[in-house]
C-alpha cells in the first residue's frame, strides 16, 4: 500500500493499553505513513468525526456508557462519509452484521489483529470509501438533475406503471407522487390506439426516442408531449423502464399562432391587390352613372341605373368589409369588466337564443375581473363566436355554457356548446380567410375575431369533437 501522503487514523478506545498495542501495529505496515491519534470520550470523538479531520476511523465496541455501535449511527447520522472500521474484544456474528448494517466499512476482532491484517483492511476501506463518495457524489448529481429538470422523468415496472417520478411530473399533471404509483403511462395518453403502438414498439426494440403523444392531465386538459422511453436492467431492480416526457403544448400554440398571423398577413396582401384592382374601374363606374344620372329623368334607363347604383354601392361594401376583416383593428383599449362585456354581447344575442330556445348558464367568478379592452370591438369577437354556437345547435336542446376564469397568467373566455361540432379537417382551417362551412358565409367572421382578440394580446384555442360540441378557450395575458 504505496501513499506518499500521510494518512490520518483516529483510534476510538476507552483503554490506552489497547490504544497502544493497535497503534504499534499499525505502525509497523510498511511502505505507508501513519499519523495515529487517540480519542477516549465519547462527544469528543463525534465532534472530530463530524469535522472529518481524519482518513479513517477505529471505532471500539465497549466505549463506556455507550458503545461503538452507537457511535457508529450518530456519525452516520451527522453525514460523515469516512470510513469507519468496528473492533472488538471477541467475535460475533451478530455484532458482525449489526455493525455493517449501522454503517461501519468492515469488522476487525482485537485478538486476531497483525500488521497483515491491518494492512489490508486499511487498503481495502480507503479504496471502499472512494468508490462509495464517487457513487454518493455521483448519486447527488443525477439527483438533482432529475430533481431540478424541467422535463417530466421518470421510471416504471415492465408494465409501464409508474416507480418513481420527478416533482416537474407532479406539476404537469397534477397528480401526487404516491397517486402516480396507481397509474400507468398509458392511462395519460388520449388515444387509446396510440398507448397500444407504444407498448408494441417497445417490446420489439426496446426503446423509443422522440415520438409525438397527446397525453391528459388530471383536470382534463390535453397536451401535446414529446416522449422518449428505454427498458433498462439491473441486478437488483430486474427489468424497468425509464423515460422523458417533454411539454410541447405552448410551442405548439405558439407555432399555430403564427401561422394563423402569417394567414392573415397572406389574406391582407392579397386584399389590399384586390382591393385597388378593382375599386378604379369601380370608380370609373360610379362617376359614370353620376353622369348619366344628371341626363336620364325616368324611364326603363332610370331602372337600370338604379340597378348599376346599388350593385356598384354593394361592391365597394364588400371590399370594405374585406379590408377591415383583414388588416389589423385599431384599439381604443380601456379599463373594462370582462363579465359586463359578456353580459352586453348576450343580450345583443338573446333574441337568437330565445328563438331556437337554446338553454344558456353562465358561471362567473365572485370578483369582477378587469382587462384593457375596446368593449365594443370585443362584443363583435365574443358576438361571433355565440352566433356560430347557436348555428350549430339544435333548437330546444342546446346548451350554451360560458365560463369566465383565471389562472396564474391568464383571464380565460370558455364559450361551449353542444352542437354538431367540428371535423378535424375543418378544425386545422378554422381561421382561414374566406374558408366557410356555411353556405351563404364568407369565411370573414372567425377570421375578424382573431384579428380583434390578438389585438388585444390574446389567444384563441379551440376543442370540438363531432356530433360532441366545441369549445372556444380565449385567453388574455395578466397585467
Amino acid at each position: 500500500m504505496q501513499n506518499q501522503a500521510k494518512i490520518r487514523i483516529l483510534i476510538i478506545d476507552d483503554d490506552e493499553e489497547d490504544f497502544v498495542i493497535t497503534r504499534e501495529l499499525i505502525m509497523q505496515i510498511r511502505e505507508s505513513s501513519f499519523t495515529v491519534d487517540w480519542c477516549f470520550i465519547y462527544e469528543e470523538a463525534i465532534e472530530k468525526i463530524c469535522k472529518e479531520e481524519y482518513d479513517l476511523y477505529f471505532i471500539d465496541f465497549r466505549l463506556g456508557a455507550k458503545t461503538g455501535l452507537d457511535l457508529l449511527r450518530d456519525a452516520i447520522a451527522a453525514n460523515c462519509e469516512r470510513p469507519m472500521i468496528l473492533l472488538t474484544g471477541r467475535g460475533d456474528q451478530k455484532i458482525d452484521k449489526e455493525a455493517m448494517h449501522a454503517g461501519a466499512i468492515d469488522y476487525l476482532v482485537k485478538s486476531e489483529l497483525n500488521s497483515e491484517k491491518l494492512e489490508r483492511c486499511i487498503r481495502y476501506s480507503l479504496e471502499r470509501s472512494l468508490s462509495l463518495r464517487q457513487l454518493r457524489i455521483n448519486e447527488r448529481k443525477f439527483r438533482n438533475i432529475f430533481e431540478k429538470s424541467k422535463d417530466v422523468i421518470f421510471l416504471a415496472d415492465e408494465g409501464l406503471i409508474f416507480r418513481d417520478i420527478n416533482p416537474a411530473g407532479e406539476e404537469l399533471f397534477g397528480y401526487s407522487k404516491e397517486e402516480f404509483f396507481n397509474l400507468s403511462l398509458e392511462s395519460l395518453i388520449v388515444n387509446p390506439s396510440d398507448g397500444d403502438s407504444l407498448r408494441k414498439m417497445l417490446e420489439s426494440t426496446g426503446e423509443f426516442n422522440d415520438q409525438e403523444f397527446e397525453l391528459q392531465t388530471r383536470s382534463g386538459e390535453r397536451i401535446s408531449c414529446i416522449i422518449s422511453v428505454s427498458i433498462q436492467s439491473d441486478i437488483i431492480e430486474g427489468k424497468y423502464v425509464q423515460g422523458i416526457i417533454h411539454d410541447i403544448s405552448n410551442i405548439k400554440k405558439s407555432e399555430k399562432a403564427n401561422l394563423q398571423v402569417e394567414k392573415l398577413r397572406a389574406a391582407g396582401r392579397l386584399v389590399s391587390t384586390l382591393a385597388h384592382e378593382v375599386r378604379n374601374p369601380l370608380n370609373n363606374i360610379n362617376l359614370s352613372v353620376a353622369q348619366l344620372d344628371v341626363e336620364v329623368s325616368g324611364g326603363e334607363t332610370r331602372v337600370f341605373l338604379d340597378i348599376i347604383n346599388r350593385n356598384a354601392k354593394r361592391v365597394g361594401d364588400l371590399i370594405t368589409e374585406l379590408l377591415s376583416s383583414a388588416r389589423p383593428t385599431d384599439m381604443i383599449l380601456e379599463r373594462k369588466c370582462l363579465q359586463g362585456i359578456i353580459d352586453e354581447t348576450i343580450s345583443a344575442a338573446a333574441d337568437r337564443i330565445s328563438l331556437k330556445r337554446i338553454r344558456l348558464n353562465l358561471y362567473y367568478p365572485e370578483v369582477r375581473i378587469y382587462i384593457l379592452a375596446d368593449s365594443a370591438k370585443l362584443r363583435i369577437a365574443f358576438l361571433n363566436i355565440i352566433i356560430n354556437a347557436i348555428e350549430a345547435m339544435k333548437d330546444d336542446v342546446g346548451n350554451l355554457d360560458i365560463t369566465v376564469g383565471s389562472d396564474d397568467k391568464y383571464y380565460k373566455v370558455v364559450i361551449s356548446d353542444n352542437g354538431m361540432g367540428i371535423n378535424e379537417e375543418n378544425l386545422s382551417r378554422l381561421f382561414e380567410p374566406y374558408f366557410t362551412s356555411k353556405k351563404n358565409g364568407l369565411g370573414l367572421g372567425l377570421v375578424s375575431t382573431l384579428n380583434i382578440i390578438q389585438s388585444h394580446k390574446g389567444n384563441i384555442e379551440v376543442k370540438s369533437i363531432k356530433d360532441g360540441g366545441t369549445s372556444f378557450i380565449i385567453s388574455f395575458e395578466k397585467a
